[in-house]
């Protein structure tokens, strides 16, 4: 009636009245009377709000990618804001103009200049897994923005929800992760069967050592029995040389004592040869009848032998000498002996 209006906003809208150009109350949650005709209300919302976004963009090998993700964000200072946006209500209290979609695609703008700076230095491969990264960066550079800043906006978050390449490339690395799969795969058999070479030629290695050892202890027993042979061998051969030594000692005593058996026999024989010598030298200028004669012994068969002999030396003296067999039977039968 005549004008004069009532509204009332929430706790999170800023409210600035303003009459005939003057800023006549602001805040939050207000609700007043005010007179139409000569009256802008601005209400710039408080609330923090997420801002969706997907880029399109090309990596340093020329490969097409998208990155989708999302932005918080919350109006700092409403009085800046309310300079730069229009955010007039009417009588009911809806915009007069849609302004949140300035607000957002600006946001979107900064954004989407930060992730083109970091993806296009980025290969495809390291890129898709650049999230955190490409998050991380827009968050940076939109609270360092002037535009941002001037906005009088405040930064909650930025997150990256996803980046994909084109169909036919995911399906390209796709095949290029299966293969590499696939030869991880083989390279883990293939390590798997040189482990169990590996470890069946230790196996074998400790076999052989085994045996090596086992043939070592094997030669030692031989060479150390071979020793005691030889050590056996050279004590009998030192017993031999010993009993031989002794041998020779005895047979050299031996040999002294038939030395001096046939020294001393030699002694004798010559004692008794010098005392034959000695008794016989008397007779050996005697006549051998003289010494038959004087003989103890001598027979009368002897004499007769010796008359025949003394005609035997004196044949050629006699002419004529007659035996008959009587007288030789007579002379050759046994006789008393005579004495001398």
């Amino acid at each position: 009636m005549l004008g004069i209006r009532f509204i009332k906003f929430d706790a999170m809208t800023y409210i600035i009245h303003h009459k005939k150009g003057r800023v006549v109350r602001e805040g939050r949650g207000l609700a007043f009377y005010y007179y139409e005709p000569s009256s802008s209300i601005a209400a710039v919302p408080l609330a923090s709000n997420d801002v969706p976004f997907i880029f399109n963009e090309v990596t340093v090998d020329y490969q097409t990618l998208s990155v989708q993700g999302q932005i918080s964000y919350r109006v700092r200072d409403a009085k800046v804001l309310a300079e730069i946006l229009d955010f007039t209500v009417d009588a009911s209290g809806a915009y007069k103009k849609d302004e949140t979609e300035k607000l957002t695609q600006r946001i979107i703008n900064e954004a989407q200049s930060s992730t083109a700076a970091l993806v296009h230095a980025l290969p495809l491969k390291e890129a898709l897994r650049a999230a955190k990264v490409i998050g991380e960066k827009i968050a940076i550079d939109l609270k360092a923005a002037e535009a941002i800043k001037a906005l009088g906006l405040e930064i909650l978050s930025v997150n990256v929800l996803a980046i994909k390449g084109t169909p036919e490339m995911e399906r390209a690395l796709e095949a290029e992760t299966r293969e590499k799969i696939q030869q991880d795969a083989d390279q883990a058999i293939y390590a798997r069967r040189n482990f169990a070479v590996v470890e069946e030629r230790k196996i074998k290695e400790s076999e052989l050592n085994t045996e090596i050892a086992v043939e070592e202890k094997k030669k030692q027993i031989v060479e150390k029995k071979f020793e005691t042979d030889i050590l056996t061998a050279e004590n009998t051969r030192k017993v031999r040389e010993l009993k031989m030594q002794a041998d020779i000692a005895v047979e050299i005593e031996r040999q002294k004592l038939i030395d001096a058996h046939v020294a001393n026999s030699r002694k004798e024989a010559d004692a008794q040869g010098y005392a034959v010598e000695t008794l016989l030298k008397p007779y050996r200028t005697m006549d051998w009848k003289t010494l038959a004669a004087i003989g103890k012994d001598f027979q009368a068969n002897q004499e007769v032998a010796m008359a025949f002999r003394l005609l035997a030396e004196n044949a050629a003296k006699i002419g004529t000498l007659n035996i008959t067999p009587d007288l030789l039977q007579s002379l050759t039968e046994t006789t008393p002996k005579l004495n001398a």
